[in-house]
């Protein structure tokens, strides 16, 4: 008995310094506004973060004590999932490879922690790069890639995985898997319609998810009736949606017309009882489409705007830019005529992407950045896709939702993306205005964070800083 006390005193030290325990986290975000990119709600919000990925998501007043690694006052600060870029390219060849490199600073500068490189030929250095990346040994988004592109013999794209009959189908998705690329990616350059339309089916077989441009060989409903899952850029929905697609397709399959002479045949035959049929399918079957309506608008009008001051060109090699040459050399060649079925295609395509939108079809946001897209630039075209968006009728809340949080249901990325949620990828971004109510406000970024790991504006302007070419500083 004369130990008693002693052993309540014991047990009251040990009762007392487990009761002080404090939970210990890398990373904690306080007192932001965090947004709802699926419905919108704001709520002020704590933010705790280890090993990359976000542990919990508290209200304020439900706060436990805790200590951490770094804290971050996010008070008057809205928090979105990091920004996703969901159609870029990295290529060139060889001589532009530390060039492509370079973008990746860009992109995350302004808020972009995911890419979809959407084909191209430095599959073998994208994949160095996304594991430096992982690794925490070089700065950059993550990358989904498709690898190479699937087209036919003589391909427009170097390094391209030709498809000339169903033997080199398989060899083609075998060496993708191989990879293992995130997704395939058709083009339309040489492939023969039935090549390609077969080639989405046999991607289905194998559970893959496919993306690309379509040739007008092939009507729109053919490829979505073979399982494609997501049609990059409007030229091939806006086929779909006209009276005369049979007899155009004809026509193409007949070699009578090449794709640019279809244009104004198919815009004009516009007929809005054939689309609203042709969004009801796409929304069915769960197609998502890439408008591209910055890249869109940025070459339409090459004949008007002068680029040489873009703040962005400081950024780019002389091997890029010289790349831009081929796009600017066309619209000087172009006959006036030619030019303003541009123009007014752009037009058209701005209206269509709002009736998508309205009918319910999935967009996602991508720029098509990358070497020869002329004066479209990684990282802060992305804003400008989603200015557009807005600028021809999506709200700002529409336009968000394209990016990370379609981005990352496309890509079936949803359970550890899109989202600011216990469990989640921990990629966010901290802005200093809601983009809510204004969409330009993306840009006004305070931090990026990156699996964790944080970027204070500072050291963002820092990171700007580094990617301007040695020669030009």
């Amino acid at each position: 008995m004369r130990y008693l006390p002693f052993l309540l005193f014991f047990c009251l030290l040990i009762f007392s310094c487990s009761s002080d325990k404090k939970e210990s986290y890398d990373l904690v975000i306080q007192n932001g506004s965090i947004i709802d990119v699926e419905t919108g709600n704001i709520s002020k919000q704590t933010i705790f973060i280890s090993d990359g990925r976000i542990i919990k998501v508290s209200a304020q007043q439900k706060v436990v004590p805790f200590e951490a690694t770094k804290t971050i006052d996010a008070s008057e600060k809205y928090i979105i999932p990091g920004f996703w870029d969901n159609h870029v390219h990295f290529r060139g060849g060889d001589s532009l490879i530390e060039a492509n490199k370079n973008f990746l600073k860009l992109f995350i500068a302004n808020g972009i922690t995911t890419v979809r490189d959407a084909g191209g030929d430095l599959t073998t250095e994208v994949l160095k790069w996304n594991n430096a990346i992982a690794s925490n040994k070089l700065v950059g988004p993550t990358i989904f890639t498709s690898g190479p592109k699937i087209d036919g013999k003589n391909a427009t794209w170097a390094g391209s995985l030709e498809v000339e009959n169903e033997n080199d189908i398989q060899t083609a998705l075998d060496s993708l898997e191989n990879i293992p690329s995130d997704f395939v990616k058709l083009y339309d350059s040489k492939i023969s319609g039935e090549m390609y339309l077969k080639t989405i089916t046999e991607a289905e077989k194998r559970d893959l998810i496919t993306s690309g441009h379509m040739p007008f060989t092939v009507e729109l409903n053919q490829a979505v009736d073979s399982g494609i899952d997501a049609i990059e850029h409007l030229y091939y929905v806006m086929k779909g949606c006209a009276a005369n697609e049979k007899a155009v397709t004809q026509k193409l399959q007949n070699k009578e017309i090449g794709f640019w002479n279809a244009m104004p045949l198919l815009m004009s035959n516009y007929e809005d009882s054939i689309a609203q049929k042709t969004f009801k399918q796409l929304k069915e079957n769960n197609v998502y489409i890439v408008p591209t309506l910055h890249i869109g608008k940025t070459l339409s009008y090459l004949d008007e705007v002068d680029h040489s001051q873009d703040m962005y060109l400081k950024y780019m090699s002389s091997g890029i830019i010289k790349t831009y040459k081929g796009r600017i050399n066309r619209v000087k060649n172009s006959t006036e005529k030619t030019i303003a079925d541009r123009k007014n295609l752009d037009v058209f395509f701005r209206k269509l992407t709002k009736s998508l939108n309205d009918a319910g079809v999935g967009l996602l946001a991508g720029s098509d950045s990358g070497a020869f897209n002329s004066y479209t630039y990684p990282g802060i075209s992305l804003h400008g896709e989603l200015k557009e968006m807005v600028n021809n009728g999506l709200s700002p809340l529409e336009a968000l939702r394209t990016s990370a949080f379609n981005g990352s249901k496309f890509l079936k990325k949803d359970e550890d993306y899109g989202s600011i949620s216990e469990g989640k990828i921990a990629d966010l971004v901290l802005l200093d205005a809601n983009p809510l109510d204004n969409i330009e406000h993306t840009q006004q970024i305070y931090t990026v964070i990156k699996e964790g790991k944080s970027f204070s504006k500072e050291q963002l302007n820092t990171l700007l800083e580094s990617a301007i070419p040695a020669f030009k500083k």
